[in-house]
């Protein structure tokens, strides 16, 4: 699984194929009559708002990682695992990374009551509008995604947290007095 973590995480290009195919994949289980042609083109094109966002925010880490994608795998598999860098110029690369990530998820909280509200209005209206089929569908879809979303998101919330604790107990190494 490390093997196919760093793959990915080198490869930003095959991260949005991938994700653009599975919610095809599952738009055309929810509604098989619709073509595989326009329902991959319609995913497509809804994602590149969240493209746009990943690629922005890929290119800061990036940065603040040291300028490669493999220092970014690299903190990245180190944080996964909770190694505290040794080295003075890779703990002060983790320290801006998670900094920037602890920033971005300031409203995790919120952001996931939102998101959970958005998911249950598009279960009731596909309820509505839609056979019981695509409504059990996106039921099952949105509670999946949704427990997913909670338990993944405070998982990294918590490694985070932990890591930028083990750096600052750690910082009197990096700045002798």
């Amino acid at each position: 699984m490390e093997r196919v973590n760093d793959y990915l995480g080198k490869h930003l290009w095959l991260q949005i194929t991938l994700s653009v195919l599975v919610a095809g994949a599952v738009v055309l289980l929810l509604f098989p009559e619709r073509s595989v042609a326009s329902v991959v083109t319609r995913m497509a094109v809804a994602s590149l708002g969240g493209v746009i966002v990943l690629t922005v925010v890929r290119r800061k880490e990036k940065r603040a990682a040291g300028g490669s994608v493999d220092d970014l795998v690299s903190l990245d598999r180190k944080l996964r695992r909770g190694e505290v860098p040794t080295d003075a110029r890779e703990r002060q690369a983790m320290r801006d990374v998670v900094e920037q990530r602890l920033h971005r998820t300031r409203h995790r909280v919120a952001a996931q009551i939102v998101l959970a509200v958005m998911w249950a209005v598009l279960v009731v209206l596909t309820a509505l509008t839609a056979g019981p089929r695509q409504a059990v569908g996106v039921a099952m879809v949105a509670g999946a995604f949704l427990i997913w979303l909670v338990l993944y998101g405070n998982r990294q919330y918590r490694r985070l947290r932990t890591m930028r604790e083990a750096l600052t107990t750690d910082a009197g190494q990096d700045n002798p007095r």
